[in-house]
C-alpha cells in the first residue's frame, strides 16, 4: 500500500467519526465560534470512545491531527481571505509529527514572505485569539525565513520543531524555502546537530535524577520517555534525511528485532499517555499515584498474592 493510499484510507475513518458538517456554513464571525467547538468537542469525546474500544493509538493520534488540520484550514481560509497565498500556515513539533494527545497543544508556525512588515499582524491576531475561543491550547510563533534561520542558530529546539513541519496551508513555495535554508546543508550539519541534542538530553536526564525507575514518572520527558524515542528519530531525519526509524534498520544501526522492540515500548508510551490525558482532561504526562491505580484497571493489571496491580 502506498503513502497516498494509506493516508486515503485513514481519511475515511476519520470521516465516519467526527461531524465536520457544521463547519461547511462556518465562518469566523463571533457567533460561528459554536459550531467550531462544538465539533472539537465531539471530535475529542469520540477518541476517548475509540481508544476505550481498543483502537490502535497511533490511528487516534493521527485522527486528532486529521481534526485539528480540518478546522485549521477552514479558520485560515476564512479569517485571510485574500492574503491566505502569501503566507504558509505550518504545524510543528508533534502536530507535525500527527502525533497529537488529547490534551496536546498545537503548534504552529505562521512563515512571514520577505519585507511583511506588520502587513498581516491584523489577520494573525484574529486568527489566534477565534483558535483560543473555540478551546484549542495554541503555541505559536511568527517569522520570516531569516527569522526561522536565525533563531533555528541560537537554540537547537527551533530547527528541531522546523525539522518536523508539515504544511498546512497557503504558500508552498515559502514553506519548501525555508525548508531547505534550515536543512542540513546550510545549519546544523548532522554531527554538530547530534552533539548538541546529546547535550540537550544530558540536562533533561539530569532534571529527573538520570533514572526511568522513578515512582511517579515523567511519560514524555523522564530517561527512558517517549522524548527519547523521539531524539533517535531526529538524529536519524538529520543525518538520513528521513524520521523513519526503519533508516536504521536499512543501513545496519538497528537490527529489525531492536526496532520492533523499539516500536513496541513508543506504543506502550502512547498508550499511557494517552490514557493519563483522556482522565485527566488535559495535557499531563506524570504518571502520579492519584492516576496509578486507575490506569492499572484501565490497563487490566490486577492484585496477585504478592503484589498491586
Amino acid at each position: 500500500m502506498t503513502d497516498a493510499d494509506a493516508a486515503a484510507q485513514e481519511a475515511a475513518i476519520f470521516d465516519s467519526w467526527f461531524d465536520l458538517r457544521s463547519l461547511y456554513g462556518a465562518t469566523s464571525r463571533a457567533m460561528a465560534r459554536t459550531p467550531f467547538k462544538a465539533c472539537l468537542k465531539q471530535g475529542n469525546t469520540r477518541l476517548v470512545e475509540q481508544f476505550a474500544a481498543d483502537t490502535a493509538t497511533p490511528l487516534l493520534l493521527h485522527g486528532r491531527s486529521w481534526l485539528v488540520d480540518k478546522v485549521l484550514q477552514r479558520v485560515w481560509a476564512d479569517i485571510m481571505q485574500d492574503a491566505a497565498g502569501d503566507l504558509a500556515l505550518a504545524a510543528v513539533g508533534g502536530y507535525g509529527r500527527r502525533e497529537l494527545m488529547p490534551g496536546s497543544d498545537i503548534d504552529l508556525l505562521n512563515l512571514l514572505p520577505d519585507a511583511a512588515g506588520d502587513r498581516y499582524n491584523r489577520r494573525l491576531e484574529s486568527l489566534l485569539t477565534f483558535l483560543w475561543d473555540i478551546g484549542l491550547e495554541v503555541g505559536h510563533s511568527v517569522r520570516s525565513i531569516d527569522e526561522c534561520v536565525a533563531q533555528s542558530l541560537a537554540d537547537i529546539s527551533v530547527v528541531t520543531n522546523l525539522m518536523e513541519s508539515r504544511l498546512m496551508a497557503g504558500s508552498t513555495a515559502l514553506f519548501t524555502r525555508m525548508q531547505e535554508e534550515t536543512g542540513p546543508a546550510h545549519i546544523w550539519n548532522s554531527r554538530d546537530f547530534f552533539e548538541a541534542k546529546r547535550e540537550e538530553q544530558a540536562i533533561r536526564h539530569r532534571k529527573f535524577g538520570e533514572t526511568a525507575y522513578r515512582l511517579e514518572p515523567n511519560i514524555k520527558e523522564g530517561p527512558g520517555g517517549l522524548r527519547d524515542i523521539q531524539m533517535i528519530a531526529w538524529v536519524a531525519n538529520r543525518y538520513f534525511g528521513t524520521a523513519s526509524l526503519q533508516e536504521l534498520v536499512d543501513h545496519e544501526f538497528l537490527t529489525q528485532d531492536e526496532l520492533e522492540l523499539l516500536l513496541e515500548c513508543r506504543g506502550l508510551l502512547w498508550d499511557v499517555r494517552f490514557a493519563l490525558h483522556a482522565l485527566t482532561g488535559r495535557g499531563e504526562d506524570r504518571l502520579l499515584f492519584d492516576y496509578q491505580r486507575t490506569l492499572a484497571k484501565q490497563f487490566g493489571f490486577e492484585d496477585d498474592a504478592t503484589r498491586l496491580g
